[in-house]
C-alpha cells in the first residue's frame, strides 16, 4: 500500500499570522522578500499565502536582492 495524503491537510488554505512576528519572519524568508512586504501583501490581498505568492510575484517579490548581479561575471 503507498502512503496517503492527508487530504484535510491538502485541502486546508494556509494563513498568514502577522501577529505573530515569528510567522512573518517565516513567510517572509520563504518568499525570500522583507518582513515589511510580506506585511504590505496581507494588507492588499488577505492572509491566504497563495494570494500572497501572486502578489508578490506580480509586483516584483525579491527585486532589489542583489541576486541578478551575481549571475554574470563583469566585463
Amino acid at each position: 500500500m503507498s502512503p496517503q495524503q492527508n487530504p484535510s491537510r491538502s485541502a486546508a488554505k494556509e494563513r498568514i499570522d502577522v501577529s505573530y512576528d515569528y510567522a512573518v519572519c517565516a513567510w517572509a524568508r520563504h518568499f525570500n522578500v522583507s518582513e515589511k512586504r510580506v506585511k504590505e501583501a496581507v494588507a492588499a490581498v488577505g492572509d491566504e499565502a497563495e494570494k500572497v505568492r501572486e502578489h508578490l510575484t506580480r509586483t516584483g517579490a525579491g527585486s532589489g536582492s542583489g541576486s541578478g548581479s551575481r549571475e554574470r561575471p563583469a566585463a
